[in-house]
């Protein structure tokens, strides 16, 4: 049975996740915001979630279609892209599976999730396992409304949630670009110290914190050489991903940090030169987080 890959884009970045594959030398099938690969391709950066090991399942009924999912797996989450009420009636025989925000630091879900279509009126394609374990890749929190001075902390919430669930160790961090402190909140309240750098000052609330310290200049302007050993390097700083790019490289040269979780954020087009620099420094990975825009993270671990 031959094997594909089906990719979600994320939703108006759809010339991203096309760039990326042309990029990789890979043709694909479009439609909606599904594009079909041939063969087992890997996970990319601007696709929502990722259909591993696709396949494609004729199916003679929308009974045929449920029952032939269900003998793959438990879970499934549908993207409709034509015939909507025909897919769904064959969603709606397919067991439930639980929508609703999740806490911080949760637990994640143990059992694969898988993404299908009908790709036709009486085929469908299904991968059994994505490489997210939320439908279609979609994940919110019970978010906190009164604490954080933006919106900003649900993006290091994801990271540590997904991401780094065991690198929580305390000690030492630093959050570059930190204005007003979202960032700075998380790392606090994860018992990290937290050095705070921003030309811009903190919120208020978050500079008095016990355990942050504030430096009120620019993170471009810092050197290793003043800060001590630290767990981690973050920063959501809004700046272009080549300058980012030599902070970076300074504090890795420097051998003084164990991680980092980094914010690239893009103009009015994705750099891809940049992107693939952060790519090139060994164990990097870069991720679109649900509640990023256009913007992904960078991150490496210990």
């Amino acid at each position: 049975m031959e094997s594909y890959t089906l990719y979600l884009a994320i939703h108006e970045f759809e010339k991203e996740l096309e760039k990326e594959l042309t990029l990789k030398g890979l043709t694909f099938e479009k439609r909606d915001r599904l594009y079909l690969v041939t063969g087992e391709q890997g996970a990319m950066i601007w696709a929502q979630t990722t259909g591993l090991k696709a396949q494609k399942i004729a199916i003679e009924s929308i009974n045929d279609g449920a029952r032939k999912l269900k003998a793959l797996q438990r879970n499934w989450a549908v993207f409709t892209i034509e015939n909507h009420r025909r897919a769904q009636l064959i969603q709606d025989q397919l067991p439930k599976y639980n929508t609703k925000p999740i806490a911080f630091m949760k637990e994640l879900p143990t059992s694969p999730m898988g993404l299908w279509t009908l790709w036709e009126p009486n085929l469908i394609i299904a991968s059994a396992e994505t490489n997210s374990l939320f439908p279609l890749g979609e994940m919110t929190f019970e978010e906190d409304k009164v604490n954080p001075p933006s919106r900003a902390y649900l993006k290091l919430w994801e990271f540590f949630t997904v991401h780094a669930p065991r690198t929580n160790n305390g000690g030492m961090s630093i959050d570059v670009g930190s204005c007003p402190g979202g960032w700075t909140w998380v790392l606090s309240n994860l018992g990290y110290d937290v050095i705070s750098v921003d030309k811009a000052p903190l919120d208020p609330k978050i500079a008095a914190r016990k355990g942050v310290q504030f430096l009120e200049q620019s993170a471009f302007g810092l050197s290793p050489d003043e800060v001590p050993e630290l767990e981690w390097f973050c920063s959501d700083i809004i700046c272009y991903p080549s300058r980012l790019l030599n902070l970076v490289n300074t504090f890795i040269k420097s051998g003084k940090v164990k991680n980092f979780a980094c914010t690239l954020k893009y103009q009015n087009e994705t750099d891809w030169e940049a992107t693939n620099k952060f790519l090139e420094i060994p164990g990097s990975k870069i991720v679109h987080l649900h509640h990023n825009k256009h913007e992904v993270t960078w991150y490496k671990l210990s």
